[in-house]
């Protein structure tokens, strides 16, 4: 009988340890599968983030060279102005010189004096309009700014 209880407890061991390897692969199959849909997720978003950021670059680039054609057209309507301005004082020289009987000199003196005129109500204008109750940020930032350019 001892043979046979010693047969029938080895059976038992080698069932209890079948079970518990059975248990113990289903315990790494379960817990596999939760850590490999982490793993999908965290690739998915990994790829869209990455796909987000080559999507903000190519919206910068856009911008940048949308700014730098916006900037060099601008700066070329200043020129044309700025031309178109002189061409306007040359007239005004030449009206004034024969119109009022003036030398050259005094026809010059008095379109300079024009000039001041106008550049001095300009400057008075703005300063007016610039001038205001600023928030407290924006007086920081001004502030700043200066500072660095002054070099203080």
């Amino acid at each position: 009988m001892s043979s046979t209880n010693h047969t029938a407890r080895e059976q038992d061991t080698a069932r209890d340890q079948a079970s518990a390897e059975a248990a113990n692969q289903r315990g790494q199959a379960g817990a596999g599968l939760p850590r490999q849909a982490a793993g999908r997720v965290a690739a998915l978003v990994g790829s869209v983030m990455d796909l987000h950021v080559r999507i903000a670059l190519q919206e910068a680039d856009r911008e940048k060279r949308r700014l730098i054609s916006g900037l060099l057209l601008l700066a070329g309507g200043l020129g044309l102005v700025t031309l178109a301005l002189v061409a306007a004082e040359v007239a005004l020289l030449l009206w004034i010189q024969a119109s009022w009987g003036l030398g050259w000199i005094q026809a010059s003196l008095a379109v300079g004096a024009i000039d001041l005129v106008l550049a001095g109500l300009l400057l008075r204008i703005g300063g007016q309009l610039t001038k205001g109750p600023y928030l407290p940020q924006t007086t920081a930032g001004i502030t700043k700014t200066t500072r660095a350019l002054l070099g203080r």
